[in-house]
């Protein structure tokens, strides 16, 4: 039986040394870690521009460790810590960043995917290559598609001639007096055609696994629609949407992390 304890502070558990992993000459990426011997691991892929030091993959590694189950978080390339630079990354590189890194520590072992915003698109591209040890996915904020669907398409004209003619645009995100700060980040013509490149909500899963989706209520930046196209491509699926009332974007708030952990139990109970 899958134990789920109240969240408590993890700040101590959490202040150790970085670990890092080399993928190849020149490139590490900073990594959270459990290891058990044939164990069930949980894995998370954090969002665009993310780290390994937020709330979810804390509270997701501490549920790991108290349930003796295997967890592995990881920062892509040119974010965080992780080696490189972020102008040079796109979705083929750090799915890429993904699939290296779950051969290399989760091995043989079956996982349970969770990706985030952005992580749910790395994820969805990790099924190429696990489909065997792949039990159960867990979708927060899905964002498969979103460089053109969301950003692309929403850019001025004058944005995507600039991001044509120079190669990239740095792109002003929040309204500072709202959220008491804004978000710079450089958005190169090269990421957004690999985006394009990089489908995933056309073509069909046919697992007969658990998938559970959850969405903000008031997400300001990915409409629910792209959580239940998630859905969709899973034909054969056990499916869950769970949209959380009031609830934003990132759905870092301890309530919601104790309902996604809630239903990580229920996924693990399920797992054959």
């Amino acid at each position: 039986m899958i134990r789920y304890n109240s969240i408590r502070s993890v700040t101590k558990f959490y202040m150790k040394k970085n670990k890092y992993l080399k993928i190849s000459k020149g490139k590490k990426l900073r990594y959270l870690h459990n290891y058990y011997k044939k164990k069930l691991y949980i894995i998370f892929l954090p969002g665009f521009m993310s780290d390994i030091d937020g709330e979810k993959p804390k509270i997701f590694k501490e549920y790991a460790t108290k349930n003796k189950l295997g967890f592995l978080a990881i920062e892509y390339s040119g974010h965080g810590k992780s080696s490189g630079k972020f102008t040079e990354g796109n979705i083929t590189k750090w799915s890429l960043d993904a699939k290296i890194s779950i051969k290399k520590i989760v091995k043989k072992n079956s996982f349970i995917l969770i990706g985030s915003s952005m992580g749910a698109w790395i994820s969805l591209n990790q099924f190429k290559y696990f489909k065997k040890q792949i039990k159960g996915f867990i979708g927060i904020g899905s964002a498969p598609e979103f460089l053109d669907r969301l950003m692309w398409k929403k850019f001025p004209k004058k944005i995507k001639n600039e991001i044509k003619r120079k190669g990239v645009s740095i792109i002003k995100h929040g309204d500072s007096k709202v959220h008491q700060r804004q978000y710079e980040y450089p958005i190169t013509y090269q990421l957004i055609k690999d985006g394009r490149a990089n489908k995933v909500l056309s073509k069909k899963i046919n697992l007969k696994i658990n998938i559970t989706m959850f969405h903000g209520q008031k997400d300001e930046v990915v409409p629910v629609s792209f959580s239940r196209k998630v859905l969709s491509i899973f034909p054969n699926a056990k499916k869950n949407l769970i949209i959380i009332k009031n609830g934003d974007h990132s759905l870092s708030q301890k309530r919601n992390l104790k309902k996604m952990t809630k239903e990580l139990s229920n996924l693990i109970s399920k797992v054959s």
